[in-house]
């Protein structure tokens, strides 16, 4: 086009000026006007009188336009600029570029939530998988974590898997590259696709043999089940954790309790001190009518004896034996209140129920303490998070990367484009000029 205006402008001079003398004898003063000449009559002139453009003359200009030497450049950098970066791209492409598979694999974290109450009133009392969103963010993050990365390739060696093509430069990984570059290119081969919606994950891995990609996403899925196993382990002991420290109070007060009310038997000699308490009631009892009957039969000797009686002193001595034995017993039991030195057995009774009551306490609380241990290790199982795979890690039968005809589609496009923009900004600058 550039050519075809520049012959144009060049032509423009090369037009002529009719003579008047073509058209015909000039009109004398006098004479009548000249008769209209019909339509398409050899000679006519152009629309206005005494200018003509000679056709074939326009036409040889044009033949002989030469192409300036900007025209040469413009070419010669399409040439070089696009066209040959193009070719060798396609060369490399299919000539050099390794074939790389791709595997598969999809899954989800699940948690185990029981029926709500309506479900339960409708019967309805099965466990329920629901998904667990905060989890399946951190495990989305975790998967393009560096501890990930280094975990795999301490297992498997990824550097090897995927410098295993030497003369491909560009999509092989440089096996002398640190760690960060490692995670650089571990983000460019294994993609991820998230439906926080659905709380689904599914990992793309691509390596350059179709084993070496099932086998990564095999172990992408093992770790991020350990990793949900672990944060699972840390949500049950934190659920329960209040519950066992609760338990274990419990238990040990059972203990001390329990320890207590042995050190007092021992010391004392008693296994129950309220069954020694009846027993001495009892004899207590039977000592008092025994001194009953000895009054009732004194006070008949008494009244029937003229003189001394022999078996009167015998019944007094009687009375007062017993009246000594039962006093004893009284002050065993901490009923006569008299010396205060003296061996209370109530006191000992009354220490005993008091062990005996904190004992039954302790009992109860721990109890009620394993009951409520129960019911958080219940509630931590019922909540237990897990991975579930939705999709199995899948094994490749063809390589779909790289994607070469779209690739060099890009390139040549962009190629394209930054050899018009500057060729543009070229010819506004030298127009400027």
């Amino acid at each position: 086009m550039n050519c075809i205006g520049e012959a144009v402008t060049e032509a423009a001079p090369k037009m002529t000026v009719a003579p008047a003398a073509k058209n015909g004898p000039a009109r004398q003063s006098g004479q009548g006007p000249d008769r209209p000449k019909p339509a398409g009559t050899a000679g006519s002139s152009v629309d206005r009188p005494g200018l003509a453009l000679s056709a074939p003359s326009v036409a040889r200009t044009v033949a002989q336009t030469r192409i300036r030497l900007r025209h040469v450049i413009v070419m010669l950098s399409f040439l070089v600029c696009v066209l040959i970066p193009t070719a060798l791209t396609g060369l490399y492409l299919w000539g050099v570029a390794a074939d790389q598979y791709a595997s598969k694999v999809g899954f989800s974290v699940r948690r185990e939530e029981g029926g709500s109450a309506m479900d339960l009133l409708g019967g309805i009392g099965a466990l329920t998988g629901t998904s667990s969103s905060t989890d399946t963010d951190i495990l989305y993050e975790f998967i393009q974590s560096q501890r990930m990365v280094a975990d795999i390739d301490g297992r498997i060696d990824l550097r090897s898997m995927w410098s295993r093509p030497e003369n491909d430069v560009i999509f092989a990984y440089d096996e002398t590259g640190t760690i960060e570059d490692l995670l650089e290119y571990w983000n460019n081969m294994v993609r991820l696709s998230y439906d926080s919606g659905a709380g689904l994950i599914e990992v793309e891995v691509r390596a350059f043999v179709a084993e070496d990609a099932t086998r990564i996403a095999e172990e992408i899925f093992d770790e991020s089940s350990e990793m949900i196993n672990k944060l699972s382990s840390i949500a049950q002991q934190d659920a329960i954790g209040y519950a066992r420290d609760e338990l274990e109070t419990a238990l040990e007060r059972l203990k001390q309790a329990r320890e207590t009310v042995t050190r007092f038997r021992n010391l004392n000699q008693l296994v129950d001190p309220t069954l020694d308490l009846q027993s001495q009631a009892g004899l207590l009892g039977s000592l008092e009518a025994q001194l009953a009957e000895q009054l009732i039969e004194v006070d008949i000797l008494r009244d029937t004896g003229s003189g001394p009686d022999p078996r009167l002193t015998q019944a007094q001595r009687r009375v007062e034996v017993i009246q000594n034995r039962i006093d004893a017993e009284r002050a065993k039991l901490g009923v006569s209140g008299q010396g205060a030195d003296s061996f209370a057995f109530a006191d000992l009774v009354g220490e005993y129920e008091r062990l005996v009551v904190d004992r039954e306490f302790a009992e109860t609380a721990y109890v009620s303490a394993l009951a409520s241990f129960d019911a958080a290790q219940a509630e931590a199982r019922r909540k237990s998070r897990y991975l579930a795979a939705y999709m199995e890690p899948t094994r490749a039968e063809a390589s779909i990367y790289p994607q070469r005809l779209t690739l060099l589609a890009l390139v040549s496009l962009f190629l394209f484009l930054g050899w018009s923009i500057v060729t543009m900004v070229a010819y506004s600058l030298k127009d400027r000029r």
